[in-house]
């Protein structure tokens, strides 16, 4: 582990030296489902876990073994009333309570404009990832794990009492916070093609925890900005946190060649003055090119490479999921990160098609490949003069971080999402034992299904 007096070792995305990666999956999140028209769709998570089972990874990762997150571990971060709210909702109180229904929509985000409903089982779905969030934490922290992975987290933009951009529970939020009870200092680094709002905003103040996020911004119509319509380059933090808090502003349709020329002379110089003990890496897919909401050119390479760099630093490292609402895309790019984080990506090149699954239907128009086609969009396709401007103001900004102070540690506290009951599964679980959509193709079609095994 770096220590504040240490130089960090330098990024290598050639890193084949192998991690011990640890990996979260709850299996009732295929049946969780927003609205029948809602661009959020979690099921997108199943779909990832099963091309990661029949490219054969997991038997590279052990399970983390959980329980969804108590009521006590998300009022670390939310409010009271807010959790009460979120504990008791249902769809059925949501329209027959009027007084309950005023609350939700005016006081908390839920309800209204239906960005987030009050749907049918909203408290499990909540408990879960945000469970997840905290097992995988917990792993690094125990130091049984290199890398940790939960694709169903990374909620970035909900608020201590208010729901927002599809997000209720803010799990990074509560994994952050338990990393620092060990850690000194922790990086946050956020990829999606929104603004990661709400952690910036939870961490404000510190100058414990650096949010640097990468994100699309300006306006989409005269009058209307780009959701959030936060991430300006001077929103620099607070106080004590003054200078910890990183916007690098995009513009809509950018592409690897730019995005790189960005994020890793940026992430590279963020290292080195804050010299974090600990990552987290919201990897939100809805930066990937062809997605319903970000309007961001992102192949899967592309967008990996971000994972891969952050891997060469050799730090304890926590992956979570985000936005992403072209599902088949979404699942593409966390099957391949996945793969990045065990170190087996070039095993599965761009010419390998998907084999059978029982959800090989849903990448027949990116012709059955992880790899598909990018846009031809040319918009921002050229390294621009605004480029080297945006990278020239923010590594000047970085250039003014003050090392943070040496804290005193506490006792962190306590929970039996990991330790205590034994962290991981015995076994791997196989994928027909959690897996419906994988279980009936095999009863359906037993000679095609088959799983590959990306050998050393």
């Amino acid at each position: 582990m770096a220590t504040g007096g240490n130089s960090l070792p330098s990024p290598s995305c050639a890193d084949d030296k192998k991690r011990r990666v640890c990996y979260y999956y709850d299996p009732g999140i295929a049946h969780i489902k927003f609205s029948d028209d809602h661009v959020m769709v979690p099921a997108r998570v199943a779909m990832a876990h099963s091309l990661v089972g029949v490219y054969g990874m997991l038997g590279d990762m052990r399970r983390l073994r959980t329980r969804p997150a108590t009521e006590a571990e998300i009022r670390r971060f939310h409010s009271p009333e807010y959790v009460d709210l979120l504990r008791d909702l249902t769809p059925e109180s949501y329209f027959n309570d009027a007084a309950l229904r005023q609350k939700a929509e005016d006081d908390h985000g839920i309800g209204g404009d239906d960005d987030c409903p009050a749907f049918d089982r909203l408290w499990k779905y909540c408990r879960g990832y945000a469970g997840g969030s905290f097992a995988a934490a917990r792993a690094l922290v125990d130091g049984a794990s290199d890398i940790a992975i939960n694709w169903s987290g990374g909620m970035h933009h909900a608020s201590a009492c208010k729901a927002t951009g599809f997000c209720y529970v803010n799990d990074i939020v509560l994994a952050i916070n338990e990393l620092l009870g060990t850690f000194r200092r922790v990086i946050y680094v956020d990829i999606d093609a929104h603004h990661g709002d709400g952690v910036q905003n939870a961490f404000l103040d510190s100058n414990r925890v650096m949010t640097l996020s990468f994100h699309r911004y300006g306006k989409i119509t005269p009058h209307k900005d780009f959701f959030p319509g936060s991430g300006a380059i001077n929103e620099i933090g607070d106080g004590a946190g003054e200078h910890y808090s990183v916007n690098v502003p995009l513009d809509a349709g950018v592409r690897d060649d730019v995005y790189h020329t960005l994020f890793k002379p940026i992430v590279g110089k963020a290292m080195e003055v804050f010299q974090p003990e600990a990552i987290v890496l919201q990897c939100g897919a809805d930066s990937l090119s062809g997605d319903r909401l970000g309007g961001m050119e992102l192949s899967v390479r592309g967008h990996a490479e971000c994972v891969s760099f952050l891997r060469g630093f050799n730090l304890p490292l926590l992956l979570v999921g985000g936005g992403g609402y072209t599902i088949n895309h979404v699942a593409s790019a966390w099957c391949y990160e996945t793969a990045v984080a065990v170190g087996k990506e070039r095993k599965l090149p761009d010419d390998i098609e998907i084999p059978s699954h029982g959800y090989e239907l849903m990448y027949k128009n990116q012709g059955n490949k992880l790899h598909y086609k990018t846009s031809t969009a040319t918009a921002a396709r050229k390294r621009s003069s605004s480029t080297e401007v945006t990278k020239g103001k923010v590594l000047e900004h970085l250039s003014q971080v003050k090392r943070a102070p040496s804290v005193q540690f506490q006792e962190r506290r306590g929970g039996d999402n990991a330790a205590g009951v034994g962290l991981y599964y015995e076994r791997p679980p196989s994928l027909e034992d959690d897996e419906p959509a994988q279980r009936l193709h095999r009863l359906c079609f037993p000679g095609l299904t088959k799983r590959i095994r990306l050998n050393d």
